[in-house]
């Protein structure tokens, strides 16, 4: 169970004052425990570290392990122990800990993540030089979650690669299901994210507590310049934070042996792990995620319960597509509490370990309400990975268990790529997004499309006519020509 939970928002001032990530995790792990009553940081035999983006240590662990003083000068008989990359990782490590606290084999884990990526960038750009922890080649701590490879070599090679050109493609083909027009869609994404900025602006943990508009949120900017078409800045995860955060789990028998009182207690109640097709090329739709419906569904239905039981609910939010991806999948309707931190643009997104903040604020939460069901939907890669977890204040009634409804996604129906050269002709656009310059231009163009077969070929482009042309009006549906080298044409 849980019985500790922290976090902590260091707003440095210049690099002098900055904090590393593992010290940001100290700050989180001591808050954590003076939550659950503790006069100071448990005595852990495992201290799990979420995967840290901006800095390698190769060995965070043992670096949080010595600021905590756990173990002595070397760490012995502390498990050390890092998670694989992703969004999904927070979830994830709360599902492994929680088996292998019931297993028996681990009583007392520390589990906390940071990332300091906003001192990082700006050691970057003013060419300083960050003094901070890092372990021998071969000090390496224990490796779980899966490695999953989610960028397919036909799509490096497009230079399809990242999140923000590919949740923006998700964006536009919902919004095409959806009926609306551009500007109806763009104008039903700044509400949806105005009410996810009045969740942050109550949230003291939030990184950017200012009350954002629907029309703040939707109008470019100096300040909010467009990223991706059709996202704004405002629409985007927010990794230019510097935050940590961490959770206390332990058995039953640890709790009363600490004297934590059962006010403090949150209870796992099921936890699942599931990913879709790896790479987008072979993902049947981009309006669906099937691995988050029977991922979601599992968690759901190992816990006894169906979402609208759940009282207390946070889904990833690290682009406005995630969010009605998710929430169509699971069965979440909108216009319900469905973040309870204000999403990775609003509270923060530091990189892999935005969850572990939703799982300590659902945590906070259900101990103001007994007896109600939490949901903390987790997201990895490109809505590739994903985690779940069902918490209550109330113990479950059979204990703790783990699933994956993985076998049945991989059945699941998958397009196949079609090269450049097979693909050479008429196409029709499924999905699609531009890439802006900082100085506000459309640079590039990139377009899922399907040929008359079904299969799917990639169209990319950086001629302006193009790339201005597919920022006016709608392109979903529409007939284009690709050519031999893969060149979108319209």
């Amino acid at each position: 169970m849980i019985v500790g939970v922290g976090q902590y928002n260091h707003r440095a001032v210049g690099i002098d004052d900055s904090l590393e990530p593992v010290a940001l995790m100290e700050q989180a792990v001591h808050a954590a425990a003076t939550d659950a009553g503790l006069s100071g940081p448990p005595s852990a035999d495992s201290v799990r570290v979420v995967n840290v983006i901006g800095w390698r240590y190769r060995n965070a662990p043992r670096f949080l392990a010595q600021r905590l003083g756990l173990g002595g000068e070397d760490q012995r008989g502390v498990e050390l122990v890092e998670t694989t990359s992703g969004g999904n990782s927070p979830q994830s490590l709360v599902n492994t800990t929680a088996t292998e606290i019931l297993s028996g084999a681990v009583d007392v884990a520390i589990l906390a993540g940071a990332e300091a990526f906003k001192t990082f960038m700006r050691a970057r750009r003013s060419g300083a030089t960050l003094h901070w922890a890092k372990a021998a080649d071969d000090d390496r701590p224990r490796i779980i979650g899966e490695k999953l490879e989610m960028s397919l070599p036909a799509e490096v090679e497009r230079g399809i690669v990242m999140p923000v050109q590919v949740y923006p493609m998700f964006e536009t083909a919902l919004r095409a299901e959806s009926g609306r027009t551009v500007e109806e869609h763009q104008r039903w994404l700044g509400e949806l994210y105005a009410g996810l900025s009045d969740v942050a602006a109550r949230n003291p943990h939030a990184w950017i507590r200012e009350r954002k508009t629907a029309e703040e949120i939707t109008t470019i900017s100096e300040s909010n310049r467009m990223i991706g078409f059709p996202y704004p800045k405002l629409m985007n995860s927010n990794n230019d934070v510097d935050m940590g955060a961490a959770v206390v789990m332990c058995s039953v028998e640890a709790a009363r042996r600490m004297g934590v009182t059962e006010d403090r207690w949150v209870f796992p109640h099921a936890g699942t792990d599931s990913h879709e097709h790896p790479f987008v090329s072979h993902r049947d739709s981009f309006t669906e995620t099937p691995a988050v419906e029977l991922g979601g569904g599992l968690a759901l239905d190992i816990a006894g319960i169906g979402i609208d039981d759940v009282g207390v609910i946070d889904l990833y939010s690290c682009f406005p597509s995630a969010v009605q991806l998710g929430a169509k999948s699971l069965g979440v309707d909108l216009s319900r509490q469905w973040s309870r931190t204000g999403g990775l643009t609003f509270a923060g997104g530091p990189w892999n370990n935005y969850v572990m903040h939703a799982i300590a604020t659902v945590v906070a939460d259900l101990r103001e309400r007994p007896g109600e069901y939490g949901f903390v939907w987790a997201n990895g890669g490109h809505a590739t990975k994903h985690a779940f977890g069902v918490y209550s204040t109330s113990p479950p009634v059979n204990p703790f268990r783990r699933g994956s409804p993985q076998p049945d996604v991989d059945v699941l129906p998958r397009r196949e790529l079609a090269s450049p050269a097979d693909a050479a002709g008429r196409a029709s656009v499924e999905a699609y997004s531009v890439m802006f310059s900082r100085d506000g231009e459309p640079e590039t163009a990139a377009a899922s499309c399907l040929l008359a077969d079904g299969r799917r070929a990639w169209g990319t482009s950086d001629d302006r006519a193009v790339t201005s042309a597919l920022c006016d009006g709608e392109w979903v549906g529409v007939g284009v020509e690709l050519s031999p080298d893969g060149a979108l044409q319209i």
